[in-house]
């Protein structure tokens, strides 16, 4: 009997609360006793003055800028004179082509070979070091920076170095690869021809 009149009063509460009035809309406004105030004077000189326009103010200028122009063009690096390496590069002066391969020390780690450049003068390279001049490659259709590209010791061999050169912005131009012989073709016969005498 308690669990009826529980649930009875329950439900004449909850019928209670459903007769709440539902207002919609925007409240209306109070009257209020007086009118509202005549602008004053003071409140008219406030007001922005009135501006007469020409078609000139519609043009791009200094004080008006057009908001679909692309500035895009601003902001691109323009390379202009040389582009400086930003890495260690030995014999940056000379290209490969006029290094000499003269000695290879393969019996310590890293191994080391001896390139001489045209002067007669004698330098010390170990693998992964950048050597001779580098090309400069622009990117595609002439936007952006130019950059450079070296030459890198792969691997020093007992008859030879191999050198590589990555192009890191373009990873699927395929690597390209020079060797540098210890000894010249003719010098190689030479030899092969003295060994077949003797």
């Amino acid at each position: 009997m308690k669990l009826e009149s529980v649930l009875c009063v329950c439900l004449c509460l909850s019928l209670a609360a459903c007769e709440d009035k539902v207002v919609t809309g925007t409240p209306k406004a109070r009257k209020s006793a007086s009118p509202p105030p005549a602008p004053s004077a003071s409140a008219a000189e406030a007001r922005p003055p009135k501006v007469d326009l020409q078609d000139a103010d519609f043009a791009e200028s200094d004080k008006s800028r057009d908001p679909f122009r692309s500035f895009a063009q601003l902001f691109i690096e323009e390379s202009s004179g040389e582009v400086e390496s930003q890495v260690e590069v030995m014999l940056e002066k000379y290209s490969i082509e006029q290094l000499r391969l003269i000695g290879i020390i393969t019996r310590v780690h890293p191994e080391r070979a001896m390139l001489v450049d045209p002067n007669g003068v004698g330098h010390v390279v170990k693998r992964g070091q950048f050597v001779g001049k580098a090309d400069v490659v622009q990117t595609a259709k002439n936007v952006g920076a130019s950059y450079q590209v070296h030459w890198r010791v792969d691997s020093i061999r007992p008859n030879d170095v191999v050198f590589i050169r990555e192009d890191p912005q373009n990873p699927d131009v395929p690597v390209a690869r020079r060797v540098l012989p210890l000894r010249s073709p003719e010098e190689l016969d030479a030899e092969a021809a003295l060994q077949h005498s003797g």
